[in-house]
């Protein structure tokens, strides 16, 4: 697989791949988590010019997408029912999400991602039971619960850098 920076040529199949993601998650019990037209494409044309979108390509296709932000994630400074084991720099991972056509779209996102040589961070909602495991298996360590900026509940995970 190749992971490259997202340009704004990519948006429109960011979006196609969002929405098979979306029907993936309602398909497994996760009717919740993306609502309302999120994430949508003034949030993507902004993290692309942020330079923090990646595309997945396999095959000369486009088939994952997710956003690697290093610093201080706004909704991580406060986390019920647990801790973060450490105060470190880390990058978040957000938005990771598969057109469903190839496998290991995750796997080269954290792979990509813990090459920064920082701790990772990441949430997703209490419904999505294929993000949770995927997390655990990837080396992810559930923290506790942090709100997003709506108040919606997520839960926390984190990686130590490699």
């Amino acid at each position: 697989m190749i992971i490259r920076p997202a340009t704004t040529r990519d948006l429109p199949v960011l979006l196609d791949i969002f929405t098979a993601a979306k029907a993936f998650m309602v398909r497994t019990g996760n009717p919740h988590q993306w609502r309302e037209g999120y994430p949508g494409a003034a949030l993507m044309e902004e993290e692309i010019s942020r330079g923090v979108c990646y595309v997945v390509e396999e095959a000369g296709e486009t088939v994952g997408t997710f956003c690697a932000i290093p610093g201080v994630e706004p909704t991580y400074q406060v986390i019920y029912d647990g801790a973060w084991p450490n105060d470190l720099p880390y990058v978040t991972i957000h938005r990771l999400a598969s057109n469903g056509k190839a496998a290991g779209v995750a796997g080269a996102c954290f792979a990509f991602c813990a090459a920064k040589g920082l701790p990772l961070r990441a949430d997703t909602h209490a419904d999505n039971h294929v993000m949770q495991n995927l997390l655990a298996r990837n080396g992810f360590v559930h923290c506790g619960r942090i709100l997003l900026a709506n108040g919606s509940p997520r839960l926390a995970y984190y990686r130590p850098a490699l």
